[in-house]
């Protein structure tokens, strides 16, 4: 009776039949032997992705001064960057995959920086005009006034580059290019024109030119390069990083203005190396907002932390080498005349990039939650170290923002973040400070420009 139930169910659907075990046996043999397929490899395109924008742009940015990539600096990844990849892997005898592995990585940052070094790679900031740029100062070391910016040219005369600003009622982007486009003995091959941007390359004698320039708000600032035919090879790589690094209307400084700050489009400030690994110390509130960072001669960096609390920030430059940690042990306890290690602003020093250690002094007694610095540093000067009158290490300058009520300006104001909050924050982030201890003379390999672009 039970044998006719159970047949009766399994008929049904409700009972499991009972498979021959040796055929079994020998299907699950044949599963764990079969490996499982293998994982498909990202491609290019999902590789570049899950980098850093702040990596993507330095890639791009060491593929312009290798000379394979002529397009903007910008972190998108598209056909262009990876072609360009692929054809630096080919001039360096590797596999044309378009990623980068380690060894072609870290081969291509020292190829670039070769190439901005040899040059001498270095942002200005023309007064006359408003605007910066880079420029390749040995190749043009002779600077003076142009006809309606600065002007800079070879020995010889066969490369110049010159910065102009045309401002009034009726200018508008379409009358400049006009007078552009009609120069004598100019003959424009490429010609692109938007409604608040312009670039024309072509011809003019026996030379070659670039014209780049921006509109706005009744004005134009541009610049033009000019160089001979026999420098083309050379000079290609150098006019696409020009291009890239031009910022026509950087402004300068911070305002507040109703609880509201508003930055300039590029700012300079000082920032301390804080590891080997490529960890810099730097401003928040000058790091905020930015498009890009870029550290002069180290490479482009990402923000990776910050502490709204101290006012500090933690930058990361990635595949960074030789790099001299600041040691930030030692915690002066008394007075107030202190020195400051730190790079002005290149508006403070005709462009350049100088470490500077100008005296500074506290405002309050050492019983003050807050300690100010009467008067404020120079401008640029946030993120700068101090130092008492035996070398050792106070802590690091910020600069704040102006606060404007109204018409007119307000004084600048700047306050010390203490040597233990700096540490501190450091070993929050897992980055251990420099043992031993640095003063003045010492500290300057470890203090570099920090340059935020924002859009």
């Amino acid at each position: 009776m039970r044998s006719l139930v159970s047949l009766a169910l399994l008929c049904f659907g409700m009972l499991p039949a009972v498979a021959d075990p040796a055929p079994v046996r020998a299907a699950q043999r044949l599963a764990q032997a079969t490996p499982a397929p293998a994982a498909k490899p990202p491609s290019p395109r999902e590789t570049y992705a899950a980098m850093t924008l702040a990596e993507r742009t330095a890639i791009q940015s060491d593929l312009v001064w290798t000379g394979h990539y002529d397009g903007i600096i910008d972190g998108d990844f598209g056909n262009r960057s990876l072609a360009a990849v692929q054809a630096f892997q080919k001039a360096t005898k590797g596999a044309e995959t378009g990623i980068l592995n380690p060894r072609e990585r870290a081969q291509l940052s020292v190829l670039a920086k070769a190439q901005q070094e040899q040059v001498g790679w270095r942002m200005v900031d023309d007064s006359a005009t408003g605007i910066t740029m880079g420029l390749p100062a040995k190749l043009v070391p002779q600077s003076s006034r142009g006809k309606e910016g600065a002007r800079w040219a070879s020995a010889s005369g066969d490369i110049q580059i010159e910065t102009f600003r045309v401002s009034g009622p009726a200018v508008t982007l379409a009358s400049v290019a006009a007078q552009l486009r009609a120069v004598p003995d100019r003959k424009v091959d490429y010609d692109v024109q938007r409604t608040e941007f312009l670039a024309l390359t072509g011809s003019q004698a026996a030379k070659k030119f670039y014209v780049r320039a921006h509109a706005q708000d009744q004005e134009v600032r541009g610049f033009t390069i000019l160089y001979d035919v026999t420098k083309d090879e050379m000079m290609r790589p150098i006019t696409v990083a020009l291009s890239n690094a031009f910022a026509p209307f950087s402004g300068r400084g911070t305002i507040q203005v109703g609880g509201t700050v508003a930055r300039g489009k590029v700012e300079y400030t000082t920032g301390l190396i804080a590891s080997a690994a490529g960890y810099i110390l730097a401003d928040r509130q000058a790091t905020e907002g930015c498009r890009v960072i870029q550290i002069p001669r180290i490479g482009p960096a990402e923000r990776v932390a910050d502490d709204p609390a101290s006012g500090l920030a933690l930058l990361r430059v990635h595949g960074a080498r030789d790099l001299h940690p600041a040691a930030l042990a030692g915690d002066g306890a008394g007075g107030n005349a202190l020195t400051l290690v730190g790079i002005a602003d290149p508006s403070r020093q005709g462009g350049g990039g100088a470490i500077t250690t100008p005296p500074a002094r506290l405002s309050g007694s050492a019983d003050d939650a807050v300690r100010s610095f009467d008067p404020a540093p120079p401008l640029g000067f946030s993120g700068a170290a101090a130092f008492d009158p035996r070398g050792r290490f106070r802590g690091v300058v910020l600069r704040k923002p102006q606060v404007v009520a109204g018409p007119g300006t307000a004084a600048a104001r700047a306050v010390l973040v203490p040597a233990e909050a700096v540490r501190t924050f450091l070993r929050a982030r897992n980055v251990t400070p420099a043992g031993g201890t640095a003063g003045v003379k010492e500290i300057g390999a470890s203090v570099v420009r920090v340059i935020c672009v924002r859009s």
